[in-house]
């Protein structure tokens, strides 16, 4: 790190990025569904597709835009520092506002797939570059989930997301009233292309000012960014006591960012994503544990306490400390790890086994009662 001050023009263009991005999502979202439900859409076929994808519009654009101009960095950061804001920060704050009530299902099937994808992510970046090819694989993956959702979540109202939930039935034979919702699309594609070329630009001259490097702001700066419409809406659900919600939307984003737009941004790269082995080493380790440590907080008593979530939090600000730490070769570094190392990390890891154990018990206890129940119907 040099000391050069950062240009105030560069730090301009991230909130104008930010400030862009979110009303942008937004448009993008009521205006798309609208527009599907007047022409004869189901909401739950408009929740799965148009509005799962038009609330990691950002994440999306930010990533293709960054892929387009070679900042690989970038777009992998935004990628997993995304995913990682959504389990520990937005999950955290969403269960501190209100405890969280977690659906079965959630806990036997996304859960779990989540995991699984994000480990799947993390073989592919294990080489240092995600190819085109892999980046179509992952693309392919996720027309497969939205097709198996679409199977399997006909008769699962909670699966209908917030913003469909409140949104007016609009009728084909209502004539020009799609019109609106028309506008509100181009004007939220608008918003969003102009944000993220507007972010990008800005964070990369922010990150070479100050020496840290693409990935160190996408993990950050732009994560956070580009998260704020799933923070504003989890935290909506969790005041209206709609927690599934909240959950579903922390997951349906997690699998949407490591299969859409991690396979979009490896497709549009001119020679695919690079993965710095810093990524490899830390970051996406975080991000699979992050998503493994989902479950065994949703399976202990089906929900996501005040105290869970809060311990979420605190895993979130531990790793943002590290992060800058880190980068800034802090001379403090050395004793966060310790800490980290020796305290907090074992005490965390302690935790999470007890509650994947209760968890456990809880879920056979439930198993037996229903069997029971079932016998006891039959005759």
């Amino acid at each position: 790190m040099d000391g050069a001050a950062v240009n105030p023009a560069s730090l301009g263009l991230v909130a104008i990025g930010i400030a862009c991005l979110v009303p942008g999502a937004s448009l993008l979202v009521s205006g798309a569904s609208g527009l599907a439900l007047a022409f004869g859409l189901s909401p739950l076929v408009v929740g799965l597709t148009v509005v799962a994808i038009g609330t990691s519009a950002p994440e999306l654009a930010v990533t293709a835009r960054s892929a387009f101009a070679g900042e690989g960095g970038l777009a992998v950061g935004n990628v997993v520092g995304s995913n990682i804001c959504n389990v520990l920060l937005i999950l955290g704050l969403s269960a501190l506002v209100s405890p969280i009530a977690v659906a079965r299902r959630v806990t036997r099937q996304e859960i779990p797939l989540m995991i699984a994808v994000s480990f799947a992510a993390a073989m592919l970046c294990r080489d240092g570059l995600v190819d085109r090819g892999e980046g179509m694989l992952l693309l392919a993956g996720y027309a497969a989930f939205t097709w198996y959702q679409l199977r399997q979540g006909g008769n699962d109202a909670t699966s209908v997301p917030l913003d469909v939930k409140r949104l007016p039935e609009v009728r084909p034979e209502t004539g020009a009233a799609w019109v609106p919702d028309l506008l509100r699309v181009v004007a939220g594609l608008a918003l969003l292309g102009f944000g993220a070329r507007s972010m990008v630009e800005g964070a990369s001259d922010v990150a070479r000012t100050l020496g840290l490097s693409d990935l160190v702001i996408g993990l950050t700066v732009i994560a956070i960014g580009t998260s704020l419409p799933e923070i504003a809406a989890s935290l909506a659900a969790a005041r209206r006591g709609e927690g599934d919600i909240a959950v579903g939307n922390v997951v349906g984003s997690n699998i949407a960012n490591l299969l859409l737009i991690l396979g979009v941004g490896a497709v549009l790269a001119p020679s695919g994503l690079p993965v710095a082995p810093e990524a490899r080493q830390l970051d996406l380790p975080v991000m699979l544990v992050t998503a493994m440590a989902c479950l065994p907080v949703a399976l202990d008593g089906q929900s996501i306490s005040r105290w869970e979530g809060g311990l979420f939090v605190a895993w979130y600000v531990a790793y943002l400390v590290y992060l800058v730490l880190s980068a800034l070769a802090h001379p403090l570094f050395g004793r966060f790890v310790d800490a980290m190392v020796f305290f907090a990390l074992p005490l965390s890891a302690v935790t999470l086994a007890v509650l994947l154990a209760r968890g456990l018990r809880q879920e056979k206890d439930r198993a037996e009662a229903d069997a029971k129940a079932k016998r006891l119907a039959r005759r």
